[in-house]
Parts: C-alpha cells; structure tokens; sequence
C-alpha cells in the first residue's frame, strides 16, 4: 500500500506543478510554457518577467499558501469530530475569522495582513469554541450533526453581522467590500511572506497530531486506552486550526468546501490514515485553488471571476452528493 500511496502523492505534487504552470501561464497575457521559464529565471525586464514575478507569480504564491491551509484544516477538523461534512466554511471557522478582520480593517483601520491576521486568529478561535458549545448544549453527547447546525448558523450570523457594518458605513468598510469574495490576486508577496510561518506553524502541528488523530477514530476512550493524550490532542487540533483557517481567511476572505471536498477526494485514495489525508491534503488543496483561479481568469474573460466564486460552484454539487451519501468515505 505504501508505494500506491507514495506514487498517488507523486501524481497530485505533479499536478500542482502542472496548476502553478498555468496560472503563470494564463491571463490577459498569455504566456507560453517556454516564456514562463524563461521569466521565472531571468529577471532582464522583459515582458515575462514582468508578468511571471510582478503579477501572477504572486497570486500563485498565495493560492498554494491558502490552498494548503483550507486543505489541511479541513481534514483536522474532520477527524477532529468525526465528521464527513465538516470544514472550516460549514462550522463557521471562517466566518468568525471574516468578522474579527472586519472589525480590525473598518474599526482600527488595519490595512496589512499581517497586522489583521491577529484578528483572524482570534475571530477563528472564537468561533471553534463557541460552534462546540453551542453543538454540545443540551442532553447527551456532540453529535456531528449538532456541530453542523451550529456551525452553519454561527456563520450566518456572524456573515450577516458583517454585511450590515460594511452597509451601515459603506466608506469606512470600503476595504473589506470585496475582500471576502475569495480572490488570491489582491495579496503582496512580502504579506503573504509575512504570515507564512504562521502557515508552517500549523502545518507542522497537524502531521504532529496524525497519529494521534488515528487513535481517536477509534473513539475517545479506545484512544485513550491506547495512550492518547485526548484532550491535548483537541486542543493543540484548535490551535492548528486555528493558525490555517486565520491565515488562510486572512489573505482571501476564505475559499468555500476547499476544506470539504479534498479530504474527502484523497481519502478515497489514502484510507483512513491521517498522516497520507494531511500529506495529501495539502498540494491536492492547493491544485484545486490555482485550477479554479485559471478558471475563473478564462471564463470571465475580459475580467475575472474570483477563485472563492468557482470553488463555491464546484463544492455545492459535492456537498450534496456528501449529504445524500455519508457513506461515501468513512473517517
């Protein structure tokens, strides 16, 4: 099994270059494959240099960086709560992390990623805890369903909460307007460089916590039983998380059912094991951003259509295939 599994990951880092190469490719200005070498290794002022490193070398940049964060965090909280519809959209993680920059860009007047990207992180830890809360009130214990409730209603109102402050003074929150759409093309490569160890951070904890997160498929007290730490193992998942979601939402507003379906899809490649999910996760997260970019470039040609747009278009369908069969690929 493991030469398939090291074989299949070959493929999807494959395809991620193969992604990369058209998004450095394809615009306005098109560029051939030759041309976009050239420029990436040269820096002679030529016309593809100056596309591949002053335009789309950045956005390529920040659509592998948030790609692997939705990715990734959408398999922790997944096996996190046993989950199979569970990503950082559907639970609201997003949503929270939306309102706190909201707030930091419109009230503080915040203009850097790097300086609201606190407010991301707080706004996404904030939202996993309540989401939990609020889905474990009452009698008897957490259902994925309950989280799923009370993630998609936390995210409506905490998503309405914004809309009405970015109405109520519309020149103040004239910055966030369109920063929640989902576009990769609005981030600085030295803002996206800025947070970057913030991703590592997180990616590093969640290949820590896979073994772990193995155990605790299993059931709380089988992983117990077997030596895991469960509840250090939630909480330092929150924390991962929480570093993903915050500094993906940070940099685009959030991409929607990223987190969804590419654990989903390698799972049906890798198995239950969370350790090749994650590793998987990952470049295949950060394929399908740079593909939906590149889509949305041709099919809104002469503008374009923000890559949060199309990977809503594309994940509907798969949510409800989800829904209809929960099935589809056990935790």
């Amino acid at each position: 099994m493991a030469p398939r599994r090291v074989l299949g990951l070959a493929v999807i880092l494959a395809a991620l270059g193969g992604a990369a190469m058209l998004s450095l490719a394809v615009g306005s200005n098109p560029l051939s494959v030759g041309e976009v070498w050239h420029g990436l290794w040269t820096h002679d002022g030529s016309t593809a240099s100056a596309v591949v490193w002053g335009l789309r070398g950045p956005r390529t940049v920040v659509g592998i960086v948030v790609g692997a964060a939705f990715g990734v965090a959408g398999a922790l909280i997944q096996a996190l709560t046993r989950n199979p519809l569970a990503d950082p959209g559907i639970l609201g993680v997003n949503a929270g992390a939306g309102f706190a920059v909201t707030l930091g860009v419109g009230v503080l007047g915040l203009t850097s990623v790097t300086d609201y990207v606190w407010f991301a992180f707080a706004g996404a830890a904030a939202a996993t805890l309540l989401v939990y809360l609020i889905g474990s009130a009452g009698r008897g214990s957490t259902t994925p369903e309950a989280l799923v409730l009370a993630g998609v209603a936390l995210g409506a109102v905490l998503t309405g909460f914004s809309t009405m402050l970015e109405l109520l003074d519309p020149e103040v929150f004239q910055a966030v307007r369109n920063w929640g759409l989902g576009s990769i093309d609005r981030t600085e490569l030295s803002e996206t460089l800025g947070v970057a160890p913030f991703l590592a951070a997180g990616l590093l904890l969640a290949f820590a916590l896979s073994g772990s997160l193995n155990s605790l498929a299993l059931g709380d007290d089988l992983a117990a039983s077997l030596g895991t730490r469960v509840l250090r193992t939630r909480i330092l998942g929150i924390v991962a998380i929480t570093l993903l979601a915050g500094t993906g939402t940070a940099l685009t507003g959030g991409l929607a059912f990223v987190g969804l379906m590419v654990p989903h899809i390698v799972r049906w490649f890798t198995g239950p094991d969370q350790r090749w999910i994650i590793a998987y996760s990952a470049p295949a997260a950060s394929a399908l951003v740079l593909f939906s970019d590149v889509i949305g470039r041709v099919a809104g040609r002469p503008g374009e259509i923000e890559a949060g747009i199309v990977t809503a278009v594309i994940g509907a369908p798969v949510l409800i295939a989800l829904v209809r069969r929960r099935n589809a690929s056990g935790l």
